[in-house]
């Protein structure tokens, strides 16, 4: 069975130390789980009884491509105008709870595991018809159309119908749940499951073009960023710049599964000298 990390809310005691695991700098971020709380979460417009906590947003020098959010949504709560950017794509991926997802006039039923795909101009809305609270990533990105290429189409599955591919050499013990065909071009992101039995590693430092939010869905393993191991668990945010080399070591005592944006299938943008 699946297990899904949600943020804590709340507010810690006054006798806790404020020492803590979270992280910036110049190639990553790292914010723990219990740096969600009540007093750092946001609200948006159009959006009822709905608030969320922002992990990633555009930064210049930073990780430019991609917002992210984890959004809980109340019993009653959502939005019949949940997007305002005409030109943004949307993965929406359910961790608790249960959410009425309306897609061109289609309207789907999202459990934990749901995922939903929406292109840019897509007409969707989405509430909380359920008698208790839903939680989910919204990761959006301005899609980059290339001529002869169509934007895709939207489309809402779930984790248990994604394909589940081991990596080469691993025996399982790393596995990428993917939604989207790799050679699918017209996709310029990809919003897949990372998952390692306890023991499993990744055995060097992946330095790449692509930037990274990583949310920690399950488990704990400590994360090479940078030059830096850090120790990571359950409900943590990583947020990663072009070229930071990453690799990791999943301990255990359980698996270590992780939801993970990167932008693909693109030329980087050239810049301009100035006249």
């Amino acid at each position: 069975m699946n297990r899904y990390a949600t943020p804590p809310g709340g507010l810690p005691p006054q006798t806790r130390l404020t020492t803590d695991r979270a992280r910036f700098t110049e190639a990553y971020a790292v914010l723990p789980h219990g740096t969600m709380r009540d007093i750092v979460a946001s609200h948006l417009p159009h959006w009822d009884d709905t608030r969320l906590w922002i992990l990633a947003r555009p930064l210049s020098g930073f990780a430019e491509t991609f917002s992210q959010y984890v959004v809980e949504v109340a019993p009653g709560g959502g939005s019949q105008r949940p997007e305002p950017d005409p030109d943004a794509e949307a993965v929406l991926f359910v961790v608790d709870g249960e959410l009425s997802l309306s897609v061109e006039g289609t309207r789907h039923r999202l459990a934990p595991g749901g995922y939903a795909y929406l292109p840019p101009g897509c007409a969707w809305t989405l509430h909380n018809d359920s008698a208790g609270t839903a939680t989910f990533h919204w990761i959006r990105k301005a899609y980059e159309r290339v001529e002869g290429l169509d934007v895709p189409e939207p489309f809402v599955t779930d984790e248990a119908s994604a394909s589940v591919i081991e990596m080469p050499g691993t025996d399982g013990a790393w596995t990428t749940t993917r939604f989207v065909d790799v050679a699918d071009l017209r996709h310029d992101m990809h919003v897949n499951i990372v998952t390692f039995a306890p023991g499993g590693a990744i055995p060097f430092p992946e330095t790449h073009v692509m930037e990274h939010g990583l949310y920690v869905l399950e488990g704990k393993a400590v994360y090479l960023l940078n030059e830096d191991w850090v120790e990571v668990e359950a409900g943590d945010f990583m947020w990663l710049r072009a070229f930071c080399p990453q690799a990791c070591y999943a301990g255990g005592p359980g698996r270590f599964r992780y939801l993970l944006y990167k932008d693909v299938n693109r030329h980087p943008r050239l810049g301009r000298p100035f006249a």
